[in-house]
């Protein structure tokens, strides 16, 4: 009677093959052996990770500020920003940035100058006043709420400025760039409104004639992002284009 006998190395194979993993499994829980490299942590990525203000900003004295050689204005009151859920630029149409800017405001008085350091409130969100010089001819929102340990990213950022003027000027443009809307004010009416999803141009928008008073005027303006860097830029230009500079910048 032949009898048929199964091949052995099939078993002999998943026998090893088992040992092999249970082995591997062993070392992993137990950690490396000797001669064996340890894993090394992430490498932290380049860049500022200090979170401090003194990189872009320096903060604003009492003492007034002219503005740069270009007339753009550096000194303003920025006041932290105020969460918003946008998941996209393009619903910044004027009639959203109204209501926005009329809901989430900190005060219905556009001519009020708040102060350093002070706490004010919009909707349920308790938020800090800075007054800041920046560095550059324009003001970079991101890097103020990356500083700061704030959002960067869905955010209304509301900014307050004097500016004094040693003698009346009229005939003059508010220009303005921003990323991405904006509305400004002057001396409590509405100058400028920038909507849609921009990029920071300078002078992307300019507005009407208007006329800056002897002594001083008040600027008020919101900026709004969702996704990417918040940012503007400020002047007056004159009935020539050139930038006005005969004035000087204050914060109270």
């Amino acid at each position: 009677m032949n009898t048929k006998r199964k091949p052995l190395l099939p078993v002999i194979t998943f026998v090893v093959l088992s040992a092999l993993q249970l082995g591997g499994l062993t070392a992993f829980a137990q950690g490396p052996g000797p001669g064996q490299r340890i894993p090394l942590p992430p490498i932290p990525l380049k860049g500022d990770t200090t979170h401090t203000l003194s990189k872009h900003f320096t903060t604003a004295s009492t003492a007034k500020k002219a503005p740069d050689a270009k007339g753009f204005i550096q000194r303003w009151l920025v006041l932290e920003p105020v969460k918003k859920d946008i998941v996209r630029n393009n619903i910044f149409t004027d009639n959203y940035l109204r209501t926005t800017f009329s809901a989430d405001n900190f005060s219905s008085d556009y001519t009020t100058i708040p102060k350093n350091g002070e706490t004010v409130n919009v909707g349920n969100q308790a938020l800090k006043w800075y007054a800041l010089d920046s560095k550059s001819f324009n003001i970079n929102l991101y890097h103020f709420t990356y500083a700061i340990n704030k959002p960067k990213y869905g955010i209304l950022v509301w900014l307050v400025t004097v500016i004094d003027c040693p003698e009346e000027i009229q005939n003059v443009r508010m220009a303005a760039g921003c990323n991405s809307g904006s509305m400004w004010w002057l001396n409590g009416q509405e100058a400028l409104l920038l909507s849609g999803d921009r990029d920071m141009i300078a002078d992307n928008g300019t507005s009407a004639r208007l006329t800056l008073k002897k002594g001083r005027n008040i600027i008020r303006g919101a900026v709004i992002n969702g996704p990417g860097m918040a940012n503007f830029c400020v002047r007056f230009l004159d009935e020539k284009g050139s930038p006005v500079k005969n004035l000087s910048i204050r914060y109270e």
